[in-house]
């Protein structure tokens, strides 16, 4: 009985544990920091105003990975992802980037963009243009009360083998994980002042 719980333990002990397998996603400010998300630390964003982030996502799942981050623009009231169903936010999506990731690599890029338009009406702000990547999209019907609590929701989607085809998330130990992040801001109609002369 001793033998047999001593060759136990060092059977626990001795054979290596598998890996947690994840996704690291995540947005950093213009300085390619935590922080400095707004032009001047000022999250009302005019019309015109140039932010700049920069997006990034790290491959820990022990093989090569085909991965979308999807990008939406929502407000206050849009459901956010819900992580338990593995649904993505029904926000709609400005723009989205595709590629290849190697085990352990990490693809962080530049995200810049701008509102070129956007209307006020009766207390209620829509933004109709967005200029993302020196690309122009329209978007659809989005607005939000005196322009608060917009928000970028950025998801991260894997190629599935088995419904060949994205997957918000992805399948890991029997259950779906995933990761997504948001980042609030506000809108103005004004365009962006001059800067200030000294």
């Amino acid at each position: 009985m001793f033998l047999v719980l001593c060759e136990t333990l060092v059977f626990v002990v001795t054979t290596p544990h598998p890996s947690e397998r994840f996704f690291q996603l995540y947005v950093l400010g213009s300085n390619e920091l935590v922080g400095d998300y707004y032009p001047n630390n000022d999250p009302n964003i005019y019309v015109g105003e140039q932010v700049e982030w920069y997006l990034g996502v790290t491959n820990d799942m022990g093989t090569v990975q085909y991965i979308s981050i999807l990008v939406k623009i929502g407000n206050q009231t849009i459901q956010s992802p819900n992580d338990t169903s593995a649904v993505g936010s029904p926000a709609p999506v400005a723009i989205h980037f595709e590629r290849f990731l190697q085990d352990n690599e990490t693809w962080q890029f530049p995200l810049f963009w701008k509102i070129l338009n956007a209307t006020e009406s009766r207390g209620v702000t829509q933004i109709l243009v967005l200029e993302i990547d020196n690309q122009t999209y329209q978007i659809p019907d989005w607005s939000a009360t005196n322009g608060y609590n917009f928000r970028m929701i950025f998801e991260l989607w894997t190629w599935q083998t088995k419904l060949d085809a994205f997957g918000f998330g992805w399948p890991t130990s029997g259950k779906n994980s995933s990761v997504w992040l948001q980042v609030w801001f506000n809108t103005t109609t004004s365009v962006v002042p001059p800067p200030v002369q000294q």
